[in-house]
């Protein structure tokens, strides 16, 4: 009887052992469960940042092509008869014989490599001019390792952007989507998409909007249109052309230059704007290659010497100088004019004309309004390439 007491009382002992250790086993879990969840949920009040690039990558990398541009030998032997024809006849040339000390051609054919980004389902792809600007042949290759052959539609050297399309007929390929760029934000998560060094091909990195409308006067020409985007995403070499994403897939730049000392990635990217492109590329695609003129005009803006000319005016452009052969002596602008407004536009300074006329292009019309001995004229010219 004893001891079947003693198996009763260490059963019931035993069971609210197990009982309560279940309750401790049960709490943590609970507990832990929801402290996991108000961290999360503070994550999500704090920050606001899907860091989960996944998706975005995906269809980024679908959309982005490695592109290989060449010289052909013929168009390398026009260009060097064009230059010969340019040439000021430097006694060196001649000693030279056009080349190094080391007897290397600078006329032999280019080639390069860079990225593309296929903005239509019928091939047409956005890059950089100084991607495929020298270049008669190109190839590009798909993110699925095709290559397919493309051709140059044409080129607009002062934004450094170029249109190329593949030449096919009946397949429809992956695009990307234009985000609207003048919405981005500083600290905005982005992705730079592209073929760094020509063979990491489909290479994704993650950086964040570190500013935004940089001009760094780094495209070759009298008239050139920066508003870079900078980013502290890694771009390299290879890069140049590729896309800029936000963290939805969709086309934030088209990534065109690093600040560097090295000549590799040392901290910022900058890239052109989606919508400053997308003006770009309907352009291009339209017309073919944009030559861009200034008026060909020298001056001062009339707040700066209105004392010193003794001008009647407050604000607008005095006309110092008219450049010989320039649309604005073919169009009949004369030294001593004050250019109030282009456009439609008021102009107070030359900047204002700069930005008024940013898109015009050779074969535009610009209409002046201006002032010419105290009387107002209206003059349209049409601009031309300088002689």
């Amino acid at each position: 009887m004893k001891q079947i007491i003693s198996f009763t009382v260490a059963g019931i002992i035993g069971g609210l052992v197990v009982i309560a250790g279940l309750k401790f086993t049960e709490s943590p879990n609970i507990i832990e469960s929801n402290a996991a969840q108000v961290i999360k949920a503070s994550n999500i009040i704090n920050t606001g940042v899907n860091t989960d690039f996944v998706h975005a990558s995906a269809v980024a990398t679908d959309a982005v092509v490695h592109i290989n541009a060449q010289e052909s030998r013929t168009l390398a032997m026009q260009r060097q008869e064009e230059s010969r024809r340019n040439r000021r006849g430097s006694a060196f040339d001649n000693f030279f014989g056009g080349g190094d000390f080391f007897g290397n051609n600078f006329h032999r054919p280019k080639s390069g490599s860079g990225s593309g980004v296929i903005i239509s389902s019928d091939g047409y792809i956005v890059t950089n001019n100084h991607v495929v600007g020298f270049a008669d042949v190109i190839n590009v290759t798909l993110n699925d390792g095709r290559v397919m052959k493309a051709t140059k539609i044409g080129t607009d050297p002062s934004t450094d952007l170029a249109v190329i399309k593949i030449e096919s007929v009946s397949e429809s390929f992956p695009k990307l989507e234009y985000a609207d760029s003048d919405q981005v934000q500083v600290g905005e998560w982005v992705l730079a998409v592209g073929s760094p060094f020509g063979y990491l091909k489909s290479t994704v990195t993650a950086g964040i909007i570190s500013a935004i409308g940089r001009d760094l006067d780094i495209i070759e020409g009298e008239k050139t249109i920066e508003e870079f985007i900078q980013t502290d995403a890694v771009v390299n070499p290879g890069n140049s052309g590729g896309a800029l994403v936000n963290d939805q897939g969709k086309l934030v730049g088209i990534n065109s230059a690093i600040a560097t000392p090295t000549g590799v990635y040392a901290g910022y990217s900058f890239a052109i704007p989606s919508n400053l492109a997308k003006v770009i590329i309907k352009d291009i695609i339209e017309n073919g290659d944009i030559e861009r003129v200034n008026l060909g005009i020298e001056g001062y803006d009339v707040k700066d010497i209105k004392e010193d000319f003794n001008l009647s005016e407050n604000n607008g452009f005095y006309v110092e100088d008219v450049y010989i052969g320039s649309a604005a002596q073919f169009g009949g602008l004369l030294p001593g004019d004050i250019i109030k407004k282009v456009n439609g536009e008021r102009i107070n300074e030359l900047e204002d004309i700069k930005r008024v006329m940013k898109f015009n292009k050779v074969g535009d019309t610009v209409k002046l309004d201006v002032v010419r001995n105290g009387t107002k004229k209206t003059i349209k010219l049409k601009l031309r390439k300088s002689m």
